[in-house]
């Protein structure tokens, strides 16, 4: 079996697409952006945009997720312990992905950033708790993985309101004692 790679051009239109959207972001509220704005915006046609996502809600969900792979990269965190450093780096991070859209995008997005965080959050608190403990079940893993991505996101919302009158480093670094 051969594996197919895709087309780099259309790599190249989805994150023109991608990019389109993310700069119309920070100028116009989610809700004022239509597609024929997108396909101005990239110079692209309807059925271009189309063939690359289902619709505005579909881009969205994408360009966040892309956009947080690139804070939040699961292969930093593949082989790492669940210590304080990881702990703080994974917090880090999720902060900073919420800086960078805060700063250039307008609000409502709110929901859909708190489930793509959760989300990729949970699949990288599983595989570090899988890893130090192979043999327990699954199911009480991915309850764990889950409360804790939760947990992190539920922080990261607090650091953001509480005017960060501190780092997020300084802000994780005062439940960390209390891990293990």
């Amino acid at each position: 079996m051969t594996e197919t790679k895709t087309d780099p051009r259309i790599l190249r239109t989805r994150k023109l697409i991608m990019d389109s959207f993310i700069d119309l972001s920070s100028k116009k509220e989610f809700k004022d952006i239509t597609i024929k704005d997108i396909t101005t915006e990239a110079m692209i046609n309807r059925a271009t945009f189309y063939y690359h996502f289902e619709d505005i809600y579909d881009l969205l969900d994408k360009a966040l997720t892309e956009v947080l792979f690139v804070n939040l990269n699961f292969e930093d965190y593949k082989d790492s312990d669940f210590d304080e450093d990881t702990f703080v780096r994974i917090f880090t991070a999720i902060t900073d992905f919420q800086t960078s859209l805060s700063n250039r995008c307008h609000r409502g997005y709110e929901d859909t950033i708190a489930r793509i965080i959760r989300d990729q959050l949970e699949v990288i608190l599983y595989s570090i708790l899988k890893r130090k403990h192979p043999s327990d079940a699954d199911e009480g893993l991915k309850l764990s993985a889950t409360m804790l991505s939760w947990g992190l996101y539920g922080a990261s919302v607090e650091w953001r309101r509480s005017s960060n009158t501190v780092s997020p480093e300084e802000f994780i670094k005062t439940v960390t004692p209390y891990l293990d």
